[in-house]
């Protein structure tokens, strides 16, 4: 049975071990949506662009696993914050419901959603992970993992905006719901 000490040494890979499995789920429902999305005649954009999203993120977990030592200290405030970003993303993939992926499809005669956070804000789940990138390897004590990792995931999502805005625009003009 693993004591109090225990844990307090091996938190950040429980931590870590629960995000990837997070990540793993999150990329079967996105496979699943995106197999429906290409049945009602979904287009796949920015296709080129998904390997680096692939290779940055695992990149910034086998780092985060590789350099975090054990026993740091829990730093509370970001743990929570980290908390209410998973919160969050939950409710970001709750309200696109089967619209959700990690790729950007969009089928041509639907609607964008505007339900949940999208009333709010156009990118919401980038929002969530422009933050969460460097606020994870902060939480860990990786502070220059923070800064690496979140600047470069800020320049790759800079372009994807770009690419899902273009491709999305003519879907502004139909009925939103």
């Amino acid at each position: 049975m693993m004591t109090a000490k225990d844990i307090a040494l091996v938190w950040p890979y429980l931590l870590l071990g629960l995000v990837v499995i997070q990540r793993v789920i999150e990329l079967a429902w996105s496979e699943r949506n995106r197999r429906e999305l290409m049945k009602r005649r979904g287009r796949e954009i920015g296709r080129a662009h998904y390997p680096l999203f692939i290779l940055l993120h695992g990149t910034w977990l086998l780092a985060m696993f590789l350099f975090v030592q054990p026993g740091i200290p829990v730093h509370w405030a970001a743990l929570g914050a980290f908390l209410l970003l998973q919160l969050l993303r939950v409710w970001t993939i709750a309200s696109l419901g089967p619209f959700w992926t990690t790729r950007i499809i969009t089928v041509d005669d639907q609607p964008l959603r505007r339900r949940g956070p999208y009333r709010l804000i156009r990118h919401p789940n980038y929002l969530i992970v422009a933050i969460e990138v460097p606020l994870l390897p902060w939480l860990l004590s990786l502070p220059s993992q923070a800064v690496l990792f979140g600047v470069l995931n800020l320049a790759l999502l800079g372009w994807r905006i770009h690419v899902e805005s273009v491709a999305l625009s003519p879907r502004r003009q139909l009925q939103q719901s």
